[in-house]
């Protein structure tokens, strides 16, 4: 017997030290998730700096289906 499940919800972490690489890649991952018919539903990000300056970007993206 054969049995297709669709997923609903998924959660993908990101993470970059530019800005615009964390956005490219969320991005990127959008496009593939259409695919699997699920679109983004919410973003939450967070910038940290090490000791020695350096800024560090992560995200994580909800997505749920259409």
């Amino acid at each position: 017997m054969f049995k297709l499940e669709f997923i609903k919800d998924k959660v993908e972490f990101f993470e970059a030290e530019k800005i615009t690489d964390l956005e490219r890649k969320i991005n990127e991952q959008i496009e593939v998730n259409k695919a699997i018919l699920l679109e983004l539903h919410s973003v939450a990000h967070q910038m940290h700096v090490t000791e020695e300056g350096r800024r560090f970007y992560s995200a994580a993206v909800h997505f749920k289906a259409k």
